[in-house]
This record gives C-alpha cells, structure tokens and sequence, in this order.
C-alpha cells in the first residue's frame, strides 16, 4: 500500500502563490508522478506531470505559473503556483504510479480569493 499525504493547500488572494507537497510512502524514483485537482460539480483533471525519466506535462491553463518538481531522495513531489486566480480553487490531489499500480493521495483544499 503506498501513502501519498499532501499537504501546503491554503486560502490565497489572487495572485499569491502557494507551493504544495506530496509525501510519499516509497521511492517516487522510477515513478510516474502527477497533481490533479477537481473542483465542485467538476471532474476531476490533470494539472501537471512528471514520468520517470522527468519529462513534464502541464493543464493548458497553468502553463508559465506552475511548476512540477520532485526530491527523490526525500520521496516528495511539489506544485509551485504561483499567479494564482480564483479559478485555481480546488481540491488538489497527488498521484503516483508505476507499472500497473496506482495511487491517490487524500488531497487538499486551495482557494483562491479575488
């Protein structure tokens, strides 16, 4: 059973920044990581991405304010966002797979105010 505990969501006017962090239960090294986020009466959707060999994906709609990063030695994934806007507002959740396996992490709540 992998673990993923996030953490760093918070209450942010617009154009703040916050930066969240993933802890995860094993290595990440050799793992797909990601961030998701599903805001109410939404689907959930992918925001940014990193696979193993540390290629990044980002949601259109971040591109140029987020950032995905991670710290093999310490098994931890971030999102760096910065400019936020009140459309940011969402449940942010970690994501970790490998091979067939798969994870989510609990989430956390960030809410942009304008």
């Amino acid at each position: 059973q992998v673990q993923l505990v996030e953490s760093g969501g918070g209450l942010v006017q617009a154009g703040g920044s916050l930066r969240l962090s993933c802890a995860a239960s094993v290595t990440i090294f050799s793992s797909n990581v990601a961030w998701y986020r599903q805001a109410p009466g939404k689907q959930r959707d992918l925001v940014a991405a990193m696979t193993s060999a540390g290629s990044t994906d980002y949601a259109d709609s971040v591109k140029g304010r987020f950032t995905i990063s991670k710290i093999n030695a310490k098994n931890t994934v971030y999102l760096q966002m910065n400019s936020l806007k009140p459309e940011d507002t969402a449940v942010y959740y970690c994501y970790w797979s490998r091979g067939s396996l798969a994870y989510w992490g609990q989430g956390t709540q960030v809410t942009v105010s304008s």
